[in-house]
């Protein structure tokens, strides 16, 4: 085995000790105050999850993805996860976050608490997004905060949209209501 190979594999593979479960449903993540998330509450609704960031040009999204949470309510649940991949964009503690998103967007959908979306410690759910094996959909990569994954009543992936489509796009909602 080569140590180009070696290396590869021990800063981009996913950690073996977390395990990806087969199903969106059989998640539960720990939310930014502590709780837990249960996605197995969100049967029969779409979920729209986006990795986000408190100091990027994408962060004004927050304001469109509470819209859409607030316009499509009982039908739409929108969980947002914390990541600090991309040029240090989410520096910030869990307690820092929720006040960010609190004071500053009013935030009332689901924030996981923060995560890591790529490489080697990607989370088990990114992991699930991201690998076709698991979402039965297609492989992506995280390109950026504020990637939208859509997941549809039955808990399949259906859409994924660009950090620069705006939550509120045509594309967007159309995927929604289909």
């Amino acid at each position: 085995m080569s140590l180009h190979f070696l290396l590869f594999t021990f800063l981009f593979a996913p950690s073996p000790q977390n395990t990806v479960p087969e199903s969106i449903y059989d998640f539960k993540i720990t939310a930014l105050d502590g709780s837990i998330i249960d996605f197995s509450a969100f049967k029969g609704k779409k979920i729209l999850i986006v990795n986000t960031a408190s100091k990027c040009g994408f962060t004004h999204q927050y304001e469109a993805l509470e819209k859409l949470y607030k316009q499509y309510n009982g039908k739409l649940i929108i969980v947002g996860f914390p990541a600090n991949n991309f040029l240090f964009q989410e520096p910030g503690s869990n307690e820092k976050i929720a006040i960010f998103c609190k004071l500053n967007y009013g935030v009332t959908f689901p924030i996981a608490s923060k995560i890591s979306v790529k490489r080697k410690n990607m989370a088990p759910v990114y992991q699930w997004l991201t690998q076709q094996k698991y979402n039965g959909y297609k492989d992506s990569k995280v390109k950026w905060n504020f990637q939208k994954y859509l997941i549809n009543e039955k808990g399949l992936l259906t859409d994924i949209f660009s950090p620069s489509t705006p939550p509120d796009a045509p594309e967007v909602i159309a995927a929604i209501e289909r």
